[in-house]
């Protein structure tokens, strides 16, 4: 299960690369994971799984409403 931290991390590495820089790195369960510029989408695919993981991100539900 992914961490807040690891979120952050993967966050900082998409900035990262899309300010310039050439090679993120990322660990996640003790793996070091390098994205260049031309996996940015498998890196924004990563990001969108931990949301999911930790359910930070994203839109919420539609309000039920109860009577």
């Amino acid at each position: 299960m992914a961490t807040m931290a690891e979120l952050y991390e993967a966050r900082a590495a998409l900035h990262d690369l899309m300010t310039g820089k050439r090679v993120a790195t990322v660990q996640k369960d003790g793996r070091r994971v390098e994205f260049t510029a031309t996996s940015v989408g498998d890196l924004k695919k990563y990001i969108t799984e931990m949301e999911a993981s930790l359910k930070t991100g994203g839109r919420r539900g539609p309000a039920g409403v109860r009577l």
